[in-house]
C-alpha cells in the first residue's frame, strides 16, 4: 500500500510575515488580557475596602462585595466568549480581536471612575465580555495559521502572553502601591493602541475564508453544538474547563486574601502586605511560564489529554501540601504557592486542544462557549468558597478548592485528541476522533 508522503516539518526561520503577524497579534492580544485580569485582583481588598466605608479588611462586606465584584467579572467574561466567539466565525478573526481588545481597553480604564462598589461590578463585568472572546478568537487564529506540529510549543508561548500581561500587572501594583488603588486601573487603557495595528496588518486566515465561501448563505448556527457526536465534546469540554476554572480562580482570589490574614501579618501595615501580595502574585506568575513550557513538553510526548490530567494530579498534590498542614508566610509565599502556580501551564494547552475538535466554521463559537462557560462556574465558585470561610482563615477553602482538579483529572480523559485539520474541515459532518 502506497502511504503518502509527510510534508517536511515547518522550521521558526521558514514561517511567513502574516503567519508572524498572527502570532504576534494572538501574543499581544492574551499579554494584554494578562494585565487586565488581574488589575483588580491584586488591589481588590484595599480598594474594596473603601468603596464600602469599611475600616478593617475583615469587615464581612469586604469579602461579600469583593466576591460579587470578581464573580461578575467572571460571568462577564463565560458570556463574552461565547458572543464575541459568534462574531469571530461570523465577522472573521482579525475584526473580531479588535473588537475584545477595545472592549476591555475602554471598562477597564473605566473603572478608575468608580466611586460606589456596584458601578466597579459593572465596569468590571463589561471589560470581561472582551477579555472572555478574546481567547478564543486569538487561539483560532493560530491554529488556522500556524504548523500542526509547532501546536503544543505555541500553546505555551501564547500562554506565556498571559503571564507577562500578569507580571506587568504585578509591577504596576508594586509601583503604584503608595497611590490611591484606582489608578492603577488606568494601565488597562494602553492595549487599545494595538487595534489600528491589528486591522492594517492582520488578515483574516484562509482556512476561514474558505469555509465561508464553501457554506454560503447555509453557515451552522450554535444549536450545531449540541447535535450528533460534536454534543458529546460539548458536554465534555465544559466539564473540563468549569472544573479547572473553577479551580483556579477561586484559588488566585482568595489566596490573596488568605496572605493579608495570615496572624503572623497581623502588625504589618496595609503598604507592606499589598507589597507581599504583589511580590507573592509576580513570584506564581513567573514560576507558572516554565510551568507552561513543561505541559507543552508533555503534549509532545503523551497527547494533550494525559498532558492535562498529569498537570492536574499536580495541583491536587500541591495543594493538599500548601493548605493541609499551616506554614509560616515565607514557606507559603516562597514555596507552596509558586509551586501551585508551576501546574497552571495545564490551560496554555486548551488554546491548541479544544479549538480543533470543532469544524472550522463552529471553532470560535465552540471552544469560546465552552472554555468561558466554565467563567460562570468559576464566579459561582469564587463565592460558594468564599462563604464557608470562617474569620480570616481560608486554609480550609482553599484546601477544598484544590480537590476540584481530582474529577477534572477524569473528565479530561474521556475526551479524544484534536483530530487532523484536513481541508475538508469545513464539512459540518465532521466528528472528532
Amino acid at each position: 500500500m502506497h502511504l503518502p508522503e509527510k510534508e517536511p516539518e515547518q522550521r521558526l526561520r521558514d514561517l511567513t510575515p502574516t503567519q508572524w503577524k498572527s502570532g504576534l497579534a494572538a501574543w499581544l492580544g492574551w499579554f494584554f488580557d494578562g494585565l487586565e485580569l488581574h488589575l483588580y485582583t491584586l488591589v481588590a481588598t484595599p480598594f474594596v475596602m473603601k468603596l464600602v466605608q469599611a475600616s478593617v479588611s475583615t469587615d464581612p462586606e469586604v469579602k461579600e462585595k469583593g466576591s460579587y465584584i470578581q464573580a461578575a467579572f467572571l460571568f462577564g467574561w463565560a458570556l463574552g466568549g461565547g458572543f464575541f466567539g459568534r462574531i469571530g466565525d461570523l465577522l472573521g478573526r482579525s475584526r473580531a480581536l479588535c473588537f475584545t481588545i477595545l472592549t476591555y481597553a475602554i471598562f477597564t480604564g473605566l473603572s478608575a471612575t468608580a466611586v460606589t462598589w456596584w458601578q466597579l461590578m459593572i465596569f468590571r463585568f463589561i471589560a470581561a465580555l472582551g477579555v472572555g472572546g478574546e481567547w478564543a478568537i486569538g487561539a483560532a487564529l493560530l491554529s488556522e495559521t500556524w504548523p500542526k506540529h509547532m501546536r503544543p510549543w505555541i500553546a505555551a508561548v501564547l500562554q506565556t502572553g498571559v503571564n507577562v500581561g500578569i507580571l506587568l500587572a504585578c509591577g504596576v501594583a508594586l509601583i503604584m502601591k503608595g497611590l490611591p488603588e484606582r489608578y492603577v486601573f488606568l494601565v488597562g487603557i494602553v492595549p487599545a493602541l494595538i487595534v489600528y495595528w491589528i486591522r492594517r496588518h492582520v488578515p483574516e486566515p484562509e482556512e476561514w475564508r474558505q469555509a465561508k465561501n464553501h457554506v454560503a448563505q447555509r453557515e451552522p448556527g450554535i444549536s450545531e453544538l449540541f447535535r450528533g457526536q460534536v454534543l458529546k465534546t460539548t458536554i465534555l469540554s465544559i466539564i473540563v474547563c468549569a472544573l479547572g476554572l473553577s479551580g483556579w480562580w477561586a484559588f488566585m482570589y482568595w489566596q490573596q486574601h488568605h496572605i493579608m490574614n495570615l496572624r503572623e501579618l497581623s502588625n504589618w501595615d496595609m503598604t507592606a502586605k499589598r507589597g507581599l501580595v504583589a511580590t507573592t502574585f509576580f513570584t506564581v506568575i513567573f514560576v507558572s511560564i516554565f510551568g507552561n513550557f513543561a505541559a507543552g513538553g508533555l503534549a509532545k510526548l503523551v497527547g494533550y489529554r494525559r498532558a492535562i490530567a498529569i498537570m492536574c494530579a499536580g495541583f491536587v498534590a500541591s495543594f493538599i501540601g500548601a493548605f493541609a498542614w499551616e506554614w509560616n508566610y515565607l514557606w507559603l509565599t516562597r514555596f507552596w504557592l509558586p509551586l501551585i502556580g508551576f501546574w497552571s501551564g495545564l490551560f496554555g494547552l486548551f488554546t491548541m486542544f479544544l479549538p480543533p475538535l470543532f469544524p472550522t466554521l463552529l471553532r470560535t463559537t465552540g471552544a469560546g462557549f465552552c472554555y468561558n462557560i466554565g467563567r460562570i462556574f468559576s464566579a459561582v465558585a469564587v463565592i460558594v468558597f468564599g462563604a464557608q470561610t470562617s474569620g480570616g482563615d481560608f486554609r480550609k477553602t482553599l484546601l477544598a478548592i484544590g480537590m476540584l482538579f481530582l474529577p477534572m483529572m477524569f473528565a479530561v480523559m474521556c475526551l479524544s485528541e484534536p483530530p487532523d485539520e484536513r481541508a475538508d474541515g469545513i464539512n459540518m459532518k465532521q466528528q472528532p476522533r
